[in-house]
């Protein structure tokens, strides 16, 4: 049975990188053909820092990713805290609502935002709503119920009393908010802004029902590219943008890794404290 789960695993990983793998070949191929190789070469990552047309997009999505995250962690931060100081039953609908946009099929949330945004424009009177404006804000729907669900475990790990215990040891209440809580639920708090950023820098579905002629972002054109041959420096642009993402989820991975060490160092010392 071991045998099998490792050799299932490996056909996973597989079936997972091979893609990516030879994406980041082709990226170094001086030829125009995935399935032929006519020698390695940089020139096609030259070509994507000399593009005038897709770095700026990529900062357009850059812009998007970074303040939607920001705003959702923000929000989603707050959120969360309200949601543990509810009762049991209230806070178990509460999250089940919350997980409706995470289950929602993207298409579907994307057509329901886009008639929204249509449907303020007209109350408005505006001729064209869609644009930065109507993007972030559909971004930052999406990216709350990461933040909520990244902070939730964290404030459940928390031990209730450290706030009371900070405050009759001479804090006021922000500065047990931010000293104490904020300092606990720190690392949910840096997992789902890295989520949420990671979420928002790939997204094409949603962002393709809002987005707006005057402001385009990377996904979405590059939807436009695939309806023709496309040219190896959109294989090094992706190359990168793996580099990024998988950078993040490591970075992510092994500051979760530490905080669970330090909890777990913590919990050590405190019970051979009790047992002196």
């Amino acid at each position: 049975m071991k045998t099998f789960n490792k050799v299932f695993t490996v056909l996973v990983f597989i079936f997972l990188y091979v893609p990516m793998l030879v994406l980041t070949v082709a990226s170094f191929n001086k030829g125009m053909d995935v399935a032929v190789w006519k020698g390695f070469t940089f020139d096609q990552y030259a070509a994507l820092f000399q593009d005038g047309v897709l770095l700026p997009l990529l900062l357009n999505s850059l812009i998007v990713a970074v303040v939607s995250s920001l705003v959702a962690t923000v929000l989603g931060t707050m959120a969360a805290l309200g949601i543990h100081s509810m009762s049991g039953r209230m806070r178990r609908l509460t999250m089940a609502i919350t997980n409706i946009p995470m289950t929602n099929p993207e298409i579907v949330t994307g057509v329901s935002l886009a008639l929204l945004f249509a449907f303020a424009g007209q109350m408005m009177k505006l001729k064209s709503v869609l644009g930065f404006t109507t993007l972030l804000i559909a971004h930052i729907t999406f990216n709350l119920p990461y933040v909520i669900l990244s902070v939730m475990p964290k404030l459940g790990q928390m031990d209730p009393d450290l706030r009371d215990a900070a405050m009759d040891l001479g804090c006021t209440p922000m500065q047990a908010f931010f000293q104490v809580i904020i300092h606990e639920i720190l690392p949910g708090i840096v997992s789902g802004a890295l989520m949420a950023f990671t979420m928002s820098l790939d997204d094409f579905v949603i962002s393709y029902f809002v987005y707006g002629p005057g402001f385009v972002t990377l996904p979405v054109e590059i939807y436009n590219y695939t309806k023709k041959p496309l040219h190896p420096k959109i294989y090094a642009l992706f190359t990168l943008l793996f580099l990024v993402i998988l950078v993040v989820m490591v970075g992510m991975n092994l500051m979760q890794g530490r905080e669970d060490e330090r909890r777990r160092r913590a919990r050590g010392v405190f019970g051979k404290g009790e047992a002196a």
